[in-house]
């Protein structure tokens, strides 16, 4: 019997950890490649066409270096740009996305009004418009792209303090009030911003749904790979595309059990 393939994990940074957490979960039997491209991040400041190119060649060394059993891109501004780039330059290999979650947002929502917090790259994406013609027609969406809160999120989950002033000036845009509604659910549509969960529940003027697609992500990925009875051999491994990773984030990698 071949032995069993590890699994990559892909972000721009450490976001994609909350997809990572969940795919645990599911493939508790499975190892776990996670690569996050802190030499390019954040993605948010790439030209198009650039970006592209990169993200390609960075999958052209890392299927080599590593041949996984699948891919996971845990990143919607890195899927929603390349994701089908990815799937037409290696065509053997299969890869699961991210993209916003407009489909359940639209599927939950009572009020009818949807935010879709995210990062500019993914708010002014061709991709994330046709979700929104697709499956929310008849809700009121309101796109709202953060040039910060990446960085921030990443700041935060290496144990940084950050201002409920500065937190807030990225998130109020998604609080709209019409015709008497409010806005009910906020879509995490940018892996690092689960995270922060509990700090835009606690700043939220009012209750919203906050969520989050890690555990769908997870679920797709599951039903792609083969389960086992016993645990494959091996270990979970972190690669930063720097290859220099700061001391917090080497710290926080042990702590997800990655080895660095």
């Amino acid at each position: 019997m071949n032995e069993p393939k590890p699994i990559l994990v892909f972000d721009s940074g450490i976001g994609g950890l909350t997809v990572l957490r969940e795919a645990r979960v599911l493939m508790p039997e499975r190892h776990f490649i996670y690569v996050a491209d802190d030499a390019g991040f954040p993605y948010g400041g790439w030209e198009e066409a650039a970006l592209k190119r990169h993200i390609i060649a960075l999958f052209d060394k890392l299927l080599a270096q590593h041949a996984p059993e699948i891919c996971v891109i845990a990143c919607n501004t890195a899927f929603t740009l390349v994701g089908a780039d990815l799937r037409a330059t290696f065509p053997t290999m299969r890869f699961v996305g991210t993209v916003p979650a407009i489909k359940p947002a639209a599927e939950r929502t009572r009020s009818g009004l949807v935010s879709v917090l995210a990062t500019p790259g993914t708010v002014k994406r061709a991709y994330t418009r046709d979700l929104i013609q697709s499956f929310a027609r008849q809700c009121h969406v309101r796109l709202v792209g953060s040039e910060n809160l990446a960085r921030m999120a990443e700041a935060y989950i290496r144990g940084e303090t950050l201002s409920d002033e500065a937190v807030m000036a990225e998130i109020s845009q998604c609080f709209v009030e019409r015709d008497g509604c409010k806005t009910d659910i906020v879509v995490l549509a940018c892996t690092h911003y689960p995270f922060m969960a509990n700090v835009f529940r606690r700043l939220a003027p009012w209750p919203v749904d906050w969520l989050d697609p890690a555990e769908a992500i997870a679920r797709q990925a599951r039903r792609l790979v083969p389960s086992r009875e016993v645990l494959a051999p091996g270990e979970d491994i972190a690669v930063f595309t720097s290859g220099k990773p700061d001391f917090a984030t080497q710290r926080l990698m042990q702590g997800f059990g990655l080895k660095v």
